[in-house]
């Protein structure tokens, strides 16, 4: 059963990802259409739970509910659709890494569920910007950075050998004063 509910915007909730929802990303990871542009590898549920307990990171279970605020009621209807995590917030920037199930791509829940990570990030930790990469093929991704108002900042090249061939990764960042400037316009 998902945690409890961090925030939410219009179509999306954001909640806390616990080990139960472990099945739901292993799942998600063995299906190729989802694991080849997010560059992730097979985990077993052992090593689910190992990244699951390193402690370093946030974790959101991007969810579509109409529960109410905190834990859901074991009655209430919760469709987990994906999952965010912001890493390295200890020392850093906070990086990004997203995914939705591809049943889901396109409905612009991508765009909602990143900008609550965001407002989240910018609230809670005292960080210049947020970052986020995505695989030079990956599209959609890229278009999703960019709407929010990420810069692409570089290029790894040949990062990742993905789908049988090595791949570039692009960087992009999200600026805290740039931000809050979109915010307000």
């Amino acid at each position: 059963m998902p945690g409890p509910r961090i925030a939410s915007g219009e179509r999306v909730t954001l909640r806390t990802l616990e080990r139960d929802d472990l099945r739901f990303l292993q799942r998600a990871f063995a299906n190729p259409e989802l694991r080849y542009p997010v560059g992730t590898q097979l985990k077993t549920e052992d090593q689910l739970e190992d990244w699951h307990e390193d402690e370093s990171k946030d974790e959101f279970l991007v969810c579509l509910d109409d529960a109410g605020p905190g834990r859901p009621d074991e009655d209430a209807d919760v469709r987990p659709i994906g999952a965010i995590t912001a890493e390295d917030m200890d020392w850093r920037r906070p990086e990004l890494a997203y995914w939705l199930v591809p049943e889901v791509h396109g409905e612009g829940y991508g765009a909602e569920a990143l900008s609550l990570v965001v407002d989240y990030l910018f609230r809670t930790y005292d960080a210049p910007a947020v970052g986020a990469g995505v695989f030079a093929f990956n599209d959609a991704s890229r278009g999703l950075l960019e709407s929010l108002g990420f810069e692409e900042e570089g290029r790894v090249r040949k990062d990742r050998f993905i789908d049988g061939a090595y791949r570039d990764r692009i960087v992009y960042g999200l600026l805290r004063e740039d931000w809050r400037d979109a915010e307000r316009s």
